[in-house]
C-alpha cells in the first residue's frame, strides 16, 4: 500500500519551525534517517542561487537531496504559469508540499521514494525546503520577466522579439535536418472599420478572438506572433507548402465561423493569409517579406482568402 502525505508551507510562518528542524535533524546520528540539514542548508544555499533557469534550481536542488537521502523523483507544478518540471522516476511512496510566501503561490513540489518516507525524513526535507525559497522565488520572477519581454500584453502571444528569437532557431533546426519550414502572414480585413465603426475596446476583442481561434488551429510546437497592429505570424517547422496551406484554410475557416457579437448584432470576422516556405540560404527577413508579399495578393483577390506561393 502506498503512502501519500501533503502539507502547505508558508516560508514565512515555518522559519522558527524550519530552524527547530533543522537543529534536531542535525544531532541524528542515523544518516538514513534523515538528511544532515545543517550542511546541506549552506551548501543549497551556495550552489542554488547560481542559476535562475528554474529547471536548473530544481535539478541541482534534486541532485543535492538524492546524495544525503534515498529519493526516486521530484515533481514540480504551478498550474497558474503552466510550468511542469519531472526529475527522476515517480515510486509508491510520495509527499507533496505546496509552498507560499508573503501570500504567494510560489508552485507544488512531490517527492517520491521505493521505502516509506519516516518522520525524521519528512522533518529533514521540510527544514530543506527554506534553502529553496529564495532561489524558486527568483527563478519565478525571472520567468516572468523574460515572459513579458517576449509576449504580446494584450493578447497573450510572442511579440516581435519572440518572433525573431524563434526564427533563428527554427532556421537553424531547418538547415540541420534539411526539413522544411513555413510561415504564415494573418491580417484581419477592415481592421480599422471596426475600430472606427465600434470603438477600440471591441477592436481588442476581436484581436484576441482571432488569437484563440488560431491557437485551436495550431500545434503545442507552433508559433503565434502578433507584430502590432492586427498582423499575426505563425511558423511552422517541419511543416511541408501542402500542409502550411491546410493550416492557413483551417486558420481562415475558424475566424470566418465565429460567433462575434456586439449588443447582440453579428459582426463578420475574417482574415487574410500568405504562406511561403523557406527558400534555401534564405534570411529571417526574406522569408517574413515573401509570405507578407502572398497576404497583399489575398487582399487584392478579395479578402478573406489564403494564398501560398506557387
Amino acid at each position: 500500500m502506498n503512502s501519500i502525505s501533503g502539507n502547505t508551507i508558508d516560508f514565512d510562518s515555518a522559519k522558527l519551525k524550519i530552524k527547530s528542524a533543522s537543529s534536531r535533524a542535525s544531532k541524528s546520528v542515523d544518516s538514513s534517517a534523515s538528511p544532515p540539514t545543517t550542511q546541506l542548508h549552506q551548501s543549497l544555499s551556495q550552489l542554488l542561487q547560481t542559476s535562475l533557469e528554474l529547471d536548473k534550481v530544481l535539478g541541482l536542488f534534486f541532485a543535492t537531496l538524492q546524495q544525503a537521502m534515498e529519493l526516486d523523483s521530484l515533481e514540480y507544478r504551478h498550474e497558474t504559469k503552466q510550468m511542469q518540471f519531472d526529475f527522476g522516476k515517480p515510486a509508491l511512496h510520495r509527499c507533496s508540499y505546496r509552498l507560499t510566501h508573503l501570500g504567494d503561490f510560489l508552485g507544488e513540489l512531490r517527492f517520491s521514494r521505493s521505502k516509506r518516507f519516516t518522520e525524521a525524513q519528512l522533518k529533514g526535507l521540510e527544514s530543506l525546503l527554506g534553502s529553496l525559497l529564495y532561489p524558486l522565488r527568483n527563478a519565478l520572477l525571472y520567468h516572468e520577466a523574460i515572459a513579458c519581454a517576449l509576449n504580446d500584453p494584450l493578447t497573450g502571444c510572442g511579440n516581435r522579439l519572440a518572433m525573431d528569437q524563434a526564427l533563428d532557431r527554427e532556421i537553424k533546426h531547418a538547415i540541420r535536418k534539411q526539413s522544411d519550414l513555413c510561415m504564415l502572414v494573418i491580417d484581419i480585413d477592415h481592421f480599422k472599420t471596426i475600430n472606427d465603426t465600434y470603438g477600440h475596446a471591441f477592436g481588442d476583442e476581436a484581436l484576441k478572438a482571432t488569437v484563440s481561434a488560431c491557437k485551436s488551429c495550431l500545434r503545442a510546437v507552433d508559433g503565434l506572433f502578433r507584430l502590432g497592429g492586427e498582423e499575426f505570424v505563425v511558423v511552422l517547422s517541419d511543416t511541408n507548402l501542402t500542409d502550411a496551406r491546410m493550416v492557413a484554410e483551417r486558420i481562415r475557416n475558424a475566424i470566418a465561423e465565429m460567433q462575434f457579437e456586439l449588443d447582440g448584432q453579428s459582426i463578420p470576422l475574417t482574415v487574410s493569409i500568405g504562406v511561403a516556405r523557406r527558400r534555401s540560404d534564405e534570411s529571417q527577413k526574406g522569408l517574413y517579406e515573401r509570405c507578407d508579399q502572398q497576404m497583399y495578393k489575398a487582399k487584392r483577390a478579395g479578402r478573406n482568402q489564403v494564398i501560398a506561393e506557387s
